[in-house]
């Protein structure tokens, strides 16, 4: 082995560990670093705007945008939190009280109403209600185990406060350094990736697409989902109609539950305050319409900008999802819009020259 080759063997080594150890320090701040970038990539031309307006000072531009991503992430979180406590206790009570006003023994006689199984509905509770102190018992304890999972889940989230906020304090930091010298970094990143001028740019440009087409797709199907259960929420004269929409809009953004968590409580309001046939409209209109528009649409709007099959569309976002949790939303399609890009770089490369298209495979008889 000559000299030269023994620097380089020994150059990569070095490098390769480094990265590794660099690789093993930032792992418990990745999803943070994930999320920064993304929220810088979606808000960067608001940034170079804003830098124009005060003068070309981008610290002032990135100080005033990662303020104003605080605000908007941290009022909404805190209301949210609030709200599902309140609605927790207050299912809890109502539940109570329906039990107190002797609704479980008017229980049979409601299910009676529902069409098609109500009359197997009337016999199973008929049965149960040979004991009837025994089901108050159930559902009083079944409402007080949902209720108090809710606050203990929050109250699990506040002991953990010091991590949460670690994490979005990472988030911010990242940001803003990424709105101030993001775009000398990713010049530094593009330079570096050992590929032709056009190869470069044609991945670049598909992170580009994947990414601001998920973040479309994610929010838009959010805003109709919940616009659809606001809809029925109105129909059906529930109250508080307009919080209990831009909730269901949060939570649309949950990759468990998410809208369910909404309208599943409202039917069961409903159906306690007397209106069997509301919630059954309530329970139809979430389950057929609300929750399906999420496996339908959000597809579709992905994958009309980065013209990804729907299969490995689909595949990719569930198998972020149980990966990665929440960023595997993105996380997913990017990885595998970039493999795509890299096949069509590769066949390009290596099979550009055949023009002779190939035969269709010889499938069994």
């Amino acid at each position: 082995m000559t000299k030269p080759q023994l620097f380089t063997v020994v150059f990569f080594a070095l490098l390769l560990l480094l990265l590794y150890q660099l690789a093993l320090m930032f792992q418990p701040f990745l999803f943070s670093i994930l999320w920064a970038v993304i929220l810088a990539h979606m808000t960067y031309p608001v940034h170079l705007r804003l830098t124009a307006r005060v003068g070309g000072r981008d610290a002032v531009s990135a100080s005033c945008l990662t303020v104003g991503v605080l605000i908007m992430v941290v009022a909404p979180v805190l209301l949210l939190a609030v709200l599902l406590v309140q609605e927790a206790v207050g299912v809890e009570l109502a539940v109570r009280a329906w039990i107190d006003a002797g609704g479980i023994l008017r229980l049979p006689a409601q299910l009676s109403t529902v069409p098609v199984v109500g009359g197997l509905l009337q016999d199973a509770i008929g049965r149960y209600l040979l004991n009837p102190n025994a089901l108050e018992e159930l559902v009083r304890s079944s409402a007080q185990t949902v209720s108090g999972l809710f606050v203990d889940q929050l109250s699990s989230l506040l002991e953990n406060v010091f991590l949460l906020v670690s994490n979005f304090s990472i988030i911010l930091f990242t940001l803003w350094f990424l709105y101030k010298d993001g775009r000398r970094w990713l010049r530094f990143l593009y330079e570096l990736v050992p590929l032709t001028e056009v190869q470069k740019q044609k991945i670049f440009a598909r992170l580009d697409i994947t990414v601001r087409a998920v973040v479309k797709g994610v929010l838009l199907t959010a805003i109709v989902q919940g616009l659809l259960a606001g809809a029925a929420y109105a129909v059906l004269d529930v109250p508080f109609a307009v919080v209990l929409t831009a909730l269901t809009i949060l939570l649309a953004l949950l990759p468990v539950g998410g809208t369910a968590l909404v309208w599943g409580p409202v039917a069961l309001y409903l159906f306690m305050a007397g209106s069997m046939g509301k919630a059954l409209a309530m329970l139809a209109w979430g389950v057929g319409v609300v929750s399906t528009v999420d496996q339908i649409l959000r597809p579709w709007l992905i994958g009309q900008d980065i013209q990804m099959p729907a299969l490995f569309l689909v595949l990719s976002i569930l198998g972020g999802l149980a990966l990665y949790g929440l960023i595997g939303l993105f996380v997913g399609p990017i990885l595998m819009s970039i493999l795509m890009t890299v096949i069509v770089i590769y066949r390009e490369e290596y099979h550009g020259a055949e023009t002779v298209s190939p035969a269709d495979p010889v499938l069994p008889s």
